[in-house]
Parts: C-alpha cells; structure tokens; sequence
C-alpha cells in the first residue's frame, strides 16, 4: 500500500493497530496563502483541549484547476499530523481526470486495507464498507485528505462517525451539499496576487536568475494567469535558460498565447493561459523527452512505474529512467515514490492531446501494442511466481522493445500487483477500445491463473474485469468466473492445481 502502515499501541493498551502515514510529500517552494492557512488553522482552535469534539470536521478547499488546492491542503495537513495521533489517510479520487473518477466503495477498500482489514474480509457494497470504515474511526483521532473530488456522492461514505477525526477535501467545485448538510467549513481559493505571484517565480529560480526584475517578473505571472501550476512550469523553464533575458522569455511566451488565443473557442482566461505554459513549456523538451510525454498520455491508467513507461516507448528501463527525470524536473510529470510516476489532471489532458496530433495512428497503436503486452507478460511472470503449478495461457511473444520482469520472489509478484491494481481495468478497457482483442481477455485470465494477485482486485473492479471486451470473459471457462480464489498469506504459494481446458489459444465458444 502507498504510505506504507506503522503499527501501534492504541491508547497505551489493548491490541495493536495499524497508524497509516499516507500524506504524500509537500510542494516544493510553497510560499504564500498566509491568510488561507491562517483561516484553517482556526478551524482546530474549536476542538476540547483534551482532544474531543470540534465543530468542524470536514474542511473544502474550492478553486479553479491549478490554482493550488492540492499544494494547500498538503502544507496545512502536514503541519497539523502530530494533531491526529492515530495516523493519515489520503486518496487521490481523480474526479477531474480523462480517465473514470475513483468511486467512494473504492476508495473505502483501499482505507479499510490501510486500516488492518484484509482483502477478502472487506464488504462487496458501499453502505457495508461504510459503517464498518466508520467503526473503525470511532475512537481514533485520524485525518483524511480526499483530493480531487468531484462530487458530493464521492465524499459522504468516506467522511467518519466521530467529528473527533478530520477530512479535507480539494474540489474544483463547490460541494455545497458536505456544507448545507455536513457542516463543511470551504475555502474558495483564488488566482495568487500580483506580488505573491513574483514571490513564488522567485522561489522556483532561486540560485538561478537572482537578477530578474520584479516588473518583468510580473508580466510573467499575468501571462500565467498567476496560476501556481503554470506559474512553477514558467518558472522551470526560466531555469533551464539561466542565459536568457526575460524579455525574450516573455516574447517566447507571448506568441504562444496568441496562437492558443486564435485556436480559443470561449474559455476562461485561465485555462488558455494554462494551455500557452503547457505548450510553450512542451516545445522546449528534448525531442525524445516530448516523445516520452505524449506516449505518457496513452497510458490508461491513473500512474505508471518506470517499466511500464519504458514499454510504451519502446526504449531500455535505463533510458526512460533519465527521461522520466527530465519531465520531473519540467514540473509536467509528477513523481509519488521512487518508482511511481503520474501527471496533474490537466497535465494528463494535455500530453495525451499531444499524441493524438503528433504521433501517427500506426505509431500510436503500437505504443499502446508495446504496452498491452507488458502488462500481459507480466502478469504472466507474476502467475509463474504465485501458483507455478497453474497451467499457463499461450501467449504470442511480447513485441520488440518491451521487457517484461522475471519475478525472483513471490512477494515480488504480488507487489507489483498491489502497486498496479487500479490499473488492471482501465488497461483492459482501453484492449477493448482499440480492438486488441487477444490482450482484452488474455490478460484478465492470466490475472486470474495467479489467483494470489488477482484477489487483492475489489470486487466490483473484478466484476468489471468479467464483463469487460464485450461478453468475451463470459466465453472464458466456467471456473475462471466462479468467484474469488481465498487470498493466500505471502510467502505461502497455493498448491498447485491442474487448469480446465480452455486457458490456452482464442477463448472458447459458446456453450
């Protein structure tokens, strides 16, 4: 699990409990928002000095799309942690991605794993996973950070029973709903002031460009749109030109606008600012560091690690190491663990808009091609790993470029399970979509074949799984859709177990 789970004594006494540490790691160079932060702050002044009931316990950060929220909301939770002694979740519930949002029974599963309940003894609906989510909290002290929500429905399972535990929400809307009837406290965040603009410009080129000036600065930030997001990737790119006057930036910059200015169809201001430092930032990338961030794009999924990245370009883990950097140090990809890469929503949007101009339709699906099967071989190395006696599908070999792992343990295997779970879906929904129809089965019975794996998939997601290619899973052999193998201990494979016919070739027809 991501935040990895610290054990401990609840209260002193009584059995040991699981504390998750989830809070990702602050932004780097945060400035400002001091009267924000002070607005937050006196949320907590409500609360018992022995730690009991606040009147508020549900907080919502508002605003527009890169304005901060996220940064805010990290820097105020991580000054206020050792507050909520029993620990810190957080979800990122993608409300605002291309892809499909996290729905709340989701993210319930995820908590109730953090939380010490193992795989199989999760409830397989909402309200189920709810109260037991909520009886856990009952008497723990716990904050919650729920980003990018996009909906009130996506909140309320997730908001605990005791308003002794916190819950911060980012949204880009309102959520009127968490405040008319869960006494919500929300902050709507604007675009930065002029000076607070330059402050953060200042930050991120610190060391670097000492002796810009601060009205240049300023015509900077306003062709941001004084956007902390765009304002950061200006701002790096400003870096990166250590040499090049301000002036000729501006210029650069400029002209970019007015291209996107000509190609506007009636957006806010914002998002064409947001649009020119995307591009204009885009365009300064070595070529094949621009190639790695367009192919990005195709990925389906929410993150990626370092192999799957160097599948879809085709290139050596070594190679898309250093390009995955490069794109890390542009401010245009994120990384969330050391081997764990995913973009902001918007940045997403973007790069995958990228590739559907730039690349070729051939090339685009033979990305996807090199992709698909990483994912496949993979999973299939995992199954050699998980339950070797399980009778193998066939496979055709994985196509040039692409080098899937060689698990040497088991936890090995079901690690890289865990790390790629939300994944599964969207990767064999995106087979579906572009008419790979070998991989939409092939890797949904392959994941299945490892049985260990494949349990730590929700229910609902393994449901979609079934379901997905359109009826070709119901064709696949009746014990493969039974329902749940039992989740085995780790370090303790299965025993092995002959396979029914119908795993290898085409999935079977008809009965």
């Amino acid at each position: 699990m991501s935040g990895g789970v610290h054990f401990h004594d609840h209260h002193g006494n009584g059995p040991r409990s699981p504390r998750p540490r989830q809070l990702p790691l602050e932004v780097r160079g945060f400035v400002n928002r001091t009267a924000e932060l002070a607005e937050l702050n006196a949320v907590l002044t409500d609360e018992n000095e022995d730690g009991g009931d606040r009147a508020v316990s549900v907080c919502v950060i508002a605003g527009t799309a890169g304005v901060g929220k996220t940064a805010l909301a990290l820097r105020w939770t991580h000054q206020i942690q050792e507050r909520f002694p029993d620990g810190q979740l957080y979800i990122n519930l993608r409300g605002y991605d291309p892809g499909a949002p996290v729905g709340a029974y989701d993210a319930l599963r995820r908590f109730l794993i953090a939380l010490g309940i193992a795989g199989d003894e999760v409830p397989n609906n909402t309200d189920d996973a709810a109260a037991l989510y909520r009886s856990l909290l009952a008497d723990r002290r716990m904050l919650v950070l729920l980003d990018n929500a996009n909906a009130v429905a996506q909140v309320r399972p997730l908001l605990p029973g005791n308003s002794r535990c916190l819950v911060v929400v980012t949204s880009r809307g309102r959520l009127s709903g968490l405040a008319v009837h869960d006494g919500a406290h929300r902050i709507t965040l604007g675009t930065l002031p002029d000076p607070d603009a330059v402050a953060l410009v200042r930050a991120v080129t610190a060391g670097f460009r000492s002796a810009d000036d601060d009205e240049k600065l300023s015509e900077l930030a306003r062709l941001c749109a004084r956007l902390p997001l765009a304002l950061r990737i200006a701002a790096e790119r400003a870096v990166t030109r250590p040499h090049t006057g301000l002036d000729e930036l501006i210029a650069d910059l400029r002209d970019e606008s007015a291209l996107w200015d000509t190609l506007d169809t009636g957006d806010e201001e914002e998002s064409g600012a947001v649009r020119s430092v995307f591009s204009w930032s885009y365009r300064a990338l070595p070529d094949d560091a621009a190639r790695m961030f367009r192919l990005l794009g195709l990925h389906p999924g929410a993150d990626f690690g370092i192999a799957a990245a160097a599948a879809l370009a085709g290139i050596s883990v070594r190679r898309a190491r250093h390009l995955l950097d490069v794109l890390v140090g542009a401010h245009v990809l994120e990384q969330t663990a050391p081997d764990r890469f995913e973009f902001h929503d918007l940045l997403r949007a973007f790069a995958s808009d990228q590739a559907r101009q730039e690349e070729p339709r051939g090339g685009q699906e033979a990305a996807l091609r090199r992709l698909l099967d990483w994912y496949l071989h993979t999973a299939d190395a995992a199954q050699a790993l998980v339950n070797p006696g399980e009778e193998r599908v066939a496979l055709d070999p994985p196509a040039e470029g692409v080098s899937p792992p060689a698990f040497s343990e088991y936890d090995q295997a079901v690690d890289w399970s865990e790390r790629e779970n939300t994944n599964f879906l969207p990767v064999v929904r995106a087979a579906e979509k572009a008419g790979f129809d070998r991989h939409a089965w092939q890797i949904p019975v392959v994941l299945w074949n490892a049985r260990g794996p494949y349990t730590i998939v929700s229910p609902r997601r393994r449901r979609g799984l079934r379901h997905a290619g359109d009826g070709r899973l119901r064709r696949v052999r009746r014990r493969s859709l039974a329902g749940p193998a039992p989740v085995q201990p780790r370090r303790d494979p299965q025993p092995a177990r002959a396979a029914p016919a119908g795993t290898r070739g085409d999935p079977p027809e008809p009965r």
